[in-house]
């Protein structure tokens, strides 16, 4: 008898050993992967059982949280959605997070272990606290100017602080509301399929993530090309170049717009955009001069992010001479963001250097303390300060005697560079108008701002070249809002 009763007691000990190191197993191993499962619902009642931090544009917030009196009980809203989509993206209870809703989660949503009191309190508690804030570095003034320059016209801008990286505007349109999607149900199912059912891609993000061939714009990363490897050493001096210009190994020619580009000099062809003296340059730079070069500025670089993440503006890295002398040019295969393009002014701008650019100043907790603060920090190094100085004189007379003069604003010295980009078989569609240019106040000591702008739709006229039409005007806008938004606040 008492045999049995052992044998008893030491198979229902097994049987309770089993049973803890399989608790253990599920609890431990495998806890990440039931959470992970579609058909747990209990991290989307966690995730929405507290109002989400909110995302701030200096001071005020364009996001918001609302009381939805369902199971998911917390709901996002936004502020003025169209105007800031591009920067705050969305964050739905049915469709997930994009944007800085999605690459600032861990913080907006109070899971991020610099919220915690203490290292680690959250993992082992597998609790949140209170939603933080992130704070952006964008300028409202202008952001509005960004937005109501385009009227609603397929396009983009980009605007950067040259000193530091930070990114001042960011606006894509047409653009949309994000609360439309925020939450459960029909409606929003409706809205999803509206929004990208849209010809016109209002949920896209032209300023990050859509690349374009950025024509003449992409030149002053040729001229840079040039004047550093010594290809040109006085860029006033006249060059050899015939109007029109036979593209190497081909019967084909390559024409000008812009009338006295035969044998023009560098300086003139950037302020009159001699589409034949940048080509020839960009072939006697070399395939191996102009991938340097375009690197220099950030292109081919696939790893960039602000933090969401932006789409790789592409410079080819093999191509014959004829291929090579249309990439200098901003063609063929030449493809970048509007970002991007900033980036280009930028380091301009800034003496030859790229600052890596960034969307979030710092992030908070909810109780207003600061987690985490962004610093500026180098990115690339596109050309030598001496050839920064003689191309900031060149993109000046561009808006001074050129064809960026829709972009000049009094008392202010304003750099640009006008850019028409080919569009559709044969050139069959509307070209893409392009300006990059940065801004200097006249009582400052560096430029203030570096913006892109790019139109897809733009009613160009051929003979303004370079979209200094459509889009200087868009430019001059932002750059007049940052320079009285910078002059307030000193």
């Amino acid at each position: 008898m008492i045999r049995c009763i052992r044998r008893t007691s030491a198979f229902c000990l097994l049987m309770l050993v089993a049973l803890l190191v399989n608790a253990a197993r599920v609890q431990v191993f495998e806890a990440d992967t039931l959470d992970d499962n579609p058909a747990n619902r209990r991290q989307a009642i966690a995730r929405y059982a507290q109002p989400r931090g909110d995302i701030l544009i200096g001071d005020r917030s364009v996001t918001g949280s609302a009381a939805t009196g369902r199971r998911l009980k917390y709901e996002r809203t936004y502020t003025e959605g169209p105007l800031y989509a591009p920067v705050t993206g969305y964050a739905s209870q049915t469709y997930g997070t994009t944007l800085l809703e999605h690459a600032e989660d861990a913080v907006l949503s109070g899971t991020d272990p610099a919220l915690a009191p203490i290292p680690l309190w959250n993992e082992l508690t597998r609790g949140r606290e209170p939603g933080g804030d992130v704070v952006t570095t964008i300028r409202d003034a202008a952001q509005r100017a960004a937005y109501d320059g385009l009227g609603g016209r397929r396009g983009a801008v980009a605007a950067v602080e040259p000193s530091s990286g930070r990114i001042l505007a960011l606006v894509s349109t047409p653009s949309y509301d994000p609360g439309l999607i925020s939450g459960t149900g029909r409606a929003v199912v409706d809205a999803w399929r509206r929004l990208n059912a849209s010809a016109s891609m209002p949920m896209l993000n032209r300023a990050l993530r859509q690349t374009y061939p950025p024509g003449s714009a992409f030149k002053i990363v040729t001229a840079a090309a040039a004047l550093d490897s010594g290809v040109v050493r006085d860029p006033d001096a006249p060059t050899d170049t015939p109007s029109p210009y036979v593209l190497p190994g081909t019967s084909t020619t390559l024409p000008d717009e812009a009338g006295g580009c035969e044998r023009a000099s560098l300086a003139e062809a950037i302020r009159v955009s001699c589409n034949t003296v940048m080509a020839r340059l960009g072939v006697e730079v070399g395939l191996t001069g102009m991938v340097d070069a375009a690197r220099g500025f950030g292109f081919n670089d696939d790893g960039l992010t602000v933090p969401s993440g932006v789409a790789r503006s592409n410079f080819d890295e093999r191509m014959s001479d004829d291929q090579l002398a249309l990439s200098s040019i901003g063609q063929f295969d030449t493809a970048a963001t509007p970002l991007q393009m900033a980036l280009v002014a930028s380091a301009v701008a800034n003496g030859g250097d790229v600052r890596r650019p960034y969307l979030v100043e710092r992030t908070t907790a909810a109780d207003g303390s600061t987690v985490w603060r962004n610093r500026p920090r180098a990115y690339r190094r596109a050309m030598t300060p001496a050839t920064a100085v003689r191309l900031r004189r060149m993109m000046v007379d561009v808006v001074e005697n050129g064809t960026g003069t829709n972009a000049a604003i009094d008392g202010a010295t304003v750099g640009g560079k006008t850019g028409t980009a080919q569009n559709g078989a044969g050139n069959s569609n509307k070209p893409y108008a392009w300006f990059i240019s940065w801004a200097q106040a006249a009582d400052s000591g560096r430029p203030a701002v570096a913006v892109a702008v790019v139109v897809e739709d733009a009613v160009a006229d051929r003979a303004d070249i370079s979209g200094g039409g459509s889009a200087a005007p868009i430019a001059r806008a932002v750059m007049e809002a940052t320079l009285a938004d910078r002059s307030g606040d000193g």
